[in-house]
């Protein structure tokens, strides 16, 4: 254990955020999301939804600060009746860390040709539909 550092943040996640450098994205995917077949690294956080595992990676991982939009989503399929209100969850864990980003909405195989590129996917228990996020890292500025 360490001091001030979330627990969802496990060894492998800790380790892949501090390999990643500025530009490198990561998904927070949802339990729907094809995971296992499209992420070069993964890592299972079975049991943990996905907004905490947002919290926990934006409580140490700054956004790109150089583009205008540094989160994507996937947007609701067309003819989907769907209302993804895990969206507005969203923004406001994003708005607590960053409140400047910028964020998109992508097409589904569009998104997931993106997450194929993705530094890593963090496979979540989230059952909420559309619950996919990706995020660019930016630098540490201090």
């Amino acid at each position: 254990m360490l001091k001030g550092i979330n627990p969802i943040l496990t060894p492998d996640l800790l380790k892949i955020l501090m390999e990643m450098g500025h530009g490198d994205e990561i998904v927070i995917s949802d339990g729907n999301f094809p995971a296992a077949s499209l992420a070069k690294r993964l890592v299972r956080l079975d049991g943990v939804q996905a907004p905490e595992v947002l919290d926990a990676v934006l409580s140490v991982m700054p956004l790109d600060q150089y583009v205008d939009k540094q989160v994507a989503l996937m947007e609701v399929c067309e003819g989907d009746t769907v209302v993804p209100v895990i969206w507005d969850t969203y923004k406001e864990i994003i708005k607590k860390y960053e409140p400047e980003a910028g964020i998109e909405h992508m097409e589904r195989f569009a998104y997931y040709e993106r997450a194929k590129q993705a530094f890593a996917v963090v496979y979540t228990s989230e059952k909420a539909q559309y619950a996919n996020v990706i995020l660019k890292k930016g630098c540490v500025i201090e």
